[in-house]
């Protein structure tokens, strides 16, 4: 390559340089504001995930000293003061609602609670209408639990071998005999259901005079 190429070469360079760190100074806040978005969204997320650890740390520690109370109203009451938010309110309810004996009142107004909060996940909903159903018992009219269940007997449905059971047991409550012997059938065979409810179904069967499920 001759001098004078050369030459114009490096002017070229030279002048892409030049336009290059204008450029820079022009538009470089940018970078630097894009790398300190990142920086500070990635330093924002973590204080995030510490803050709601911090928060669940303090909820957990909240209840158990709070069931730690020496009495049953005291238990009551200071579950009830316990600070919660969205699904803490749930199971700070279900707590509420674990020792009917001493205040059977206030646990079926904590699980109508939960079951009635559509914010609320299933799991939550479920679980407080079928303790709800469970809880009251024959004091609700035989219709209205078998409405009350038949939802959460849906295939989907968290807690539907449970649901299944206690239809079946309607059933049999109406003399319904053959029907809750049909409907208790499945469910001793049932993966989804615990080990102690097919047993359960099992020894029903037989109790309503039944044929036992084949053994497989």
């Amino acid at each position: 390559m001759s001098n004078p190429d050369s030459f114009i070469d490096e002017v070229t360079e030279e002048v892409r340089r030049d336009k290059l760190f204008a450029l820079f100074r022009k538009y470089g806040w940018i970078g630097v504001v894009l790398v300190l978005l990142i920086v500070g969204g990635a330093a924002w997320t973590e204080w995030q995930k510490l803050s709601r650890q911090s928060a669940a740390r303090a909820f957990g520690d909240a209840l158990l000293a709070a069931l730690d109370a020496p009495s049953p109203e005291e238990r009551r009451a200071a579950l009830e003061a316990v600070p919660a938010t969205d699904e803490q309110v749930a199971l700070r309810n279900l707590l509420v609602a674990s020792d009917p004996a001493e205040n059977r009142e206030g646990a079926l107004a904590a699980l109508a609670a939960v079951a009635g909060d559509a914010a609320l996940p299933e799991v939550w909903r479920d679980l407080a209408a079928l303790r709800r159903v469970g809880l009251l018992g024959r004091d609700m009219p035989l219709a209205e639990r078998r409405s009350a269940l038949e939802p959460l007997a849906q295939p989907g449905r968290p807690y539907r071998p449970l649901a299944a059971e206690q239809l079946a047991y309607l059933l049999a409550e109406e003399g319904r005999t053959d029907e809750a012997v049909a409907a208790l059938l499945p469910l001793t065979a049932d993966q989804e259901a615990p080990g102690g409810l097919r047993n359960r179904a099992a020894q029903m069967i037989v109790a309503l005079g039944g044929e036992p499920p084949q053994q497989g």
